[in-house]
């Protein structure tokens, strides 16, 4: 899940997943970590993990290297985690390789699996294809806990879990 912690959208995530004994790892935005720090406490409290998604959602082709990396070691500052995901998924071989070179121990998280609940041009049901048609063993799926996500991610993630569940699927922490 990207781009939280959100007050009340994350709350229903962490209970649409404790309701399948799912795990899920919360990609967070520093400032929103700053401004939810008992939300972002309780994604923790529930045994989830997070990783750190700059610290003001950064698109890292529009951002220049140094003011990319700056922001997400700004992040780190309320973040505790060495995963990381660009924002928009976008960045440059050279950023990757300045994070590499300056926290090594950070790993670069990208996804197979888009949901696009982000899209505001799509139905729940094109999100739940996204998903649906497309998982396989190991498959990391993005979502997003935030406002513009919210109106198709409160329909589509219970029917998601509910389905994938009930064909075997775990839903499990980034290794």
């Amino acid at each position: 899940f990207d781009d939280g912690p959100h007050p009340t959208i994350t709350p229903f995530v962490l209970e649409q997943l404790n309701l399948y004994n799912a795990k899920a790892t919360f990609f967070c935005i520093g400032k929103n970590v700053q401004e939810h720090p008992a939300t972002y406490k309780e994604i923790l409290a529930r045994g989830h993990q997070v990783g750190n998604h700059t610290q003001n959602h950064l698109n890292g082709w529009k951002t220049d290297d140094q003011s990319y990396l700056a922001n997400i070691i700004e992040a780190s500052k309320h973040i505790q985690s060495n995963l990381f995901r660009p924002p928009y998924g976008r960045i440059s071989k050279k950023q990757a390789n300045l994070i590499s070179a300056t926290i090594p121990s950070m790993k670069i998280i990208m996804w197979n699996i888009l949901s696009a609940d982000f899209d505001t041009t799509i139905d729940d049901k094109k999100c739940i294809d996204n998903v649906l048609l497309n998982t396989t063993n190991g498959s990391i799926i993005v979502f997003h806990d935030s406002v513009k996500a919210f109106p198709r991610l409160k329909n589509s993630l219970p029917v998601i879990l509910k389905n994938l569940s009930e064909k075997g699927f775990v839903f499990d922490l980034i290794q």
